[in-house]
């Protein structure tokens, strides 16, 4: 079994599109490939010792799932699944998709949500990024100053997707117990 599970919910597929980008950095050894968190189990999700998830953030700071008007179940029926897991002992990194100009009052709320899941669960939550570079009014995903993980904004700063990705991939990577 590969050493990380790569997790995400996405409605539009530009969550899926930034794991399959991150899974391309790792062989098969390393990094399990990407799933989609409708099509995985409890069982399959806690197996793994490493994490790295993603999720956008939807409407008024939502995570994905049915009530936000996703096509499929995602995160939000997730959750429930896994919230009596303990996940003390286990690294988590976090990477979310927003949209800081057209939702600046809760900007990347949701990977704030799935960053307070996984720590009240006893997770080791990596990967705290920077929020200079961004402008936003709100978010719920900022803790001491900084984003609880990597913060990609694919509708107005596409541009510099690959560059915070290797950087943040990079960050992490002796939390994982890999070469930086």
């Amino acid at each position: 079994m590969a050493k990380i599970g790569l997790f995400f919910g996405s409605n539009t597929g530009k969550t899926r599109k930034v794991a399959k980008m991150i899974k391309k950095k790792y062989d098969d050894d390393l990094m399990a490939a990407p799933l989609n968190v409708n099509r995985t189990t409890a069982e399959d999700f806690a197996a793994y010792e490493y994490l790295i998830i993603g999720t956008p953030t939807l409407g008024d700071g939502e995570l994905p799932g049915l009530s936000s008007d996703c096509d499929a179940e995602s995160w939000e029926e997730f959750l429930p699944q896994i919230e009596d897991t303990d996940f003390s002992g286990k690294t988590i990194a976090i990477f979310g998709l927003g949209d800081q100009v057209g939702y600046p009052d809760e900007f990347l709320d949701a990977m704030g949500e799935l960053y307070e899941f996984f720590s009240e669960r006893g997770a080791k939550i990596v990967g705290a990024w920077p929020n200079e570079g961004y402008e936003f009014d709100e978010s719920k995903a900022i803790l001491d100053g900084k984003f609880v993980g990597l913060a990609l904004d694919l509708d107005n700063q596409s541009g510099m997707t690959e560059e915070r990705l290797t950087t943040w991939l990079s960050m992490i990577a002796g939390e994982f117990g890999l070469p930086a």
